[in-house]
């Protein structure tokens, strides 16, 4: 297992990958960690018959969740991947799209516990999570600095393949394209993001703006996140 990739040549949307690996159609899918749900709607309305549950521990975003009722065939749950509120071999797939590093440092173990207790035998862990690399990542850093927790959520992986709780399907990486239309639109979606409470000096601030500026096209901001991907199975 690889923490980083320095050769990345796929560019692609997120779905690409996990619907290479995945099959969703009649599956019972949880997902920790799940946002605003964008990717979550793409996941219901992409496989037949499956039903989903969605997991969201910052309270804020899981009261704007429990709003959406287009998703007949996704129940919002509040909680974190630690706790998960499931009965054992209840789950086809747990999926974690960059939430893992979002854990608390002193829970990953007990979250890869979690997920193996939810899994059937046979089921898959499909996670995913950005290397700290890249332009975007050079912008984030500068006042949200996730060198650490991104190297401790791959640590947390790769013991409990090395343990044999999981079992290594594949590894895979990929260049994931972001599009901020102007600075206020990264603003609101990241530096206000509900998640956490960023507190920037003016002088980050000011660094943040210009470094940000320096990616504005005629059509906004372009960035090619480095991502991983860690599928793993359980087998009881």
């Amino acid at each position: 297992m690889q923490l980083m990739n320095e050769h990345i040549d796929r560019v692609c949307a997120e779905s690409e990958v996990w619907n290479d690996l995945l099959r969703l159609d009649g599956a019972d899918i949880l997902e920790l960690g799940c946002g605003a749900a964008d990717l979550t709607r793409q996941i219901a309305t992409s496989g037949t018959g499956c039903r989903v549950t969605a997991m969201e521990v910052d309270e804020i975003q899981h009261a704007k969740n429990l709003q959406i009722t287009d998703l007949p065939n996704v129940r919002f749950v509040a909680g974190g991947a630690e706790a998960i509120p499931a009965e054992d071999d209840s789950v086809d797939i747990v999926l974690m799209f960059k939430s893992l590093h979002h854990v608390p440092l002193a829970q990953l173990d007990r979250a890869m516990d979690e997920i193996r207790r939810v899994l059937r035998p046979g089921g898959h862990a499909y996670i995913s999570e950005p290397i700290f690399a890249g332009d975007f990542n050079d912008i984030l850093r500068q006042f949200h600095d996730e060198e650490a927790v991104r190297k401790a959520a791959f640590a947390t992986v790769k013991r409990a393949v090395e343990d044999g709780r999981f079992t290594l399907v594949t590894e895979r990486f990929f260049l994931s394209p972001m599009h901020f239309a102007d600075f206020a639109a990264f603003e609101a979606k990241v530096i206000g993001a509900t998640h956490s409470q960023h507190q920037l000096s003016s002088a980050v601030y000011a660094s943040v703006r210009r470094d940000f500026h320096r990616a504005m096209g005629e059509d906004g901001a372009h960035f090619l996140m480095p991502m991983r991907v860690d599928l793993l199975k359980v087998v009881k």
